[in-house]
């Protein structure tokens, strides 16, 4: 059986399969893994350990060795993106109803989704119609894996009065710990940032199988909707925001819409912000199948949403060269 290669295949799969799988279990039978020992222990109770190594294992892969050109167009998507998401995050928290969601959408999902990316899907947009430049500022963007700047919003945001009741510095830092350790091993020694890389794909199936040993369908039925919104919103304002950045930089904008996606592994930032945060606690399921709707929706709309805005610059008279985007006949 092939069921890596299948896992694969599915947008966010290895995410969201053993995600969906456990939800499934959960629902028709609660207490098929709650039998104590090693399998509750791994199967039910191991999220927020697996998802601390993970943010180490995906710390080590922040490389500080970056200059240039790479590192300006880096921090541009990194920063829009940021931006974009948490904007967009505040004004759900501003307007969400007495039941704590806007528009059907919990606003931690919102942040989570808008601010993170999925590198893999940016990588495979930008070898196509991007240079070197575009790749190498891929390992900046590794800054948007995990909860990180999903909790740099947060204690904004309550920081500044907007939204109670957040985060303190040292609950900030508490989550930040594990990927500050695992950068700094991974910048001291190559082997180690290797090594810890297998660990961050590794570790992905199982702490997703634990998230969803939390989940009812039944949140999965509410979230469902406002997850494609979410993906949807996520695709055309974070990827036309980073378009219109690049092109007015003067910068090929086709790598600045290649942002527009959420990662699988941002699935896992509720659960890492309720594991900081008692008060999110309430918002965690709905949360992360809105992520995970999102992931799915992403993976599939921005490549189509791409491939829409190369044709209107080719119908404009644009072609690509080397990842340039010269204008025919120049």
């Amino acid at each position: 059986m092939k069921i890596k290669k299948t896992l694969e295949r599915i947008p966010g799969g290895m995410m969201v399969v053993p995600l969906l799988l456990a939800a499934t279990i959960n629902t028709l039978a609660p207490d098929l893994l709650r039998i104590g020992g090693f399998t509750e222990a791994l199967f039910v109770d191991s999220a927020n350990a697996l998802i601390a190594l993970f943010l180490l294992c995906t710390g080590a892969q922040i490389n500080v060795k970056m200059f240039g050109v790479s590192l300006a167009k880096g921090a541009t998507l990194l920063t829009t993106k940021w931006v974009v998401g948490a904007a967009v995050g505040l004004i759900a928290y501003l307007f969400a109803g007495d039941n704590g969601l806007w528009l059907g959408i919990a606003p931690i999902a919102v942040i989570a989704a808008m601010t993170n990316s999925n590198g893999g899907l940016y990588m495979a947009l930008v070898g196509q119609y991007g240079g070197k430049d575009d790749r190498a500022a891929y390992s900046l963007l590794a800054l948007n894996d995990g909860p990180f700047l999903t909790m740099v919003a947060l204690v904004i945001f309550g920081t500044m009065g907007f939204v109670e009741g957040l985060f303190s510095p040292i609950t900030f830092i508490a989550v930040l710990l594990p990927i500050i350790i695992g950068m700094i091993l991974g910048n001291l020694d190559e082997d180690m940032r290797s090594f810890l890389d297998q660990g961050s794909a590794m570790l992905i199936p199982f702490f997703a199988f634990a998230l969803g040993m939390g989940i009812d369908f039944q949140a999965i039925i509410e979230g469902g909707l406002g997850g494609i919104a979410l993906g949807l919103m996520t695709v055309f304002i974070t990827g036309t925001a980073g378009y219109m950045i690049f092109k007015a930089l003067k910068w090929n904008p086709i790598v600045g819409a290649a942002e527009g996606s959420t990662a699988g592994n941002a699935v896992a930032t509720p659960a890492a912000i309720a594991a900081a945060n008692a008060s999110f606690v309430s918002m965690v399921d709905i949360a992360t199948v809105q992520v995970a709707a999102s992931t799915v929706t992403t993976a599939i709309l921005l490549p189509l949403y791409i491939a829409f805005l190369v044709k209107r610059l080719e119908r404009k008279g644009f072609m690509f060269d080397n990842g340039a985007l010269i204008k025919k006949g120049a």
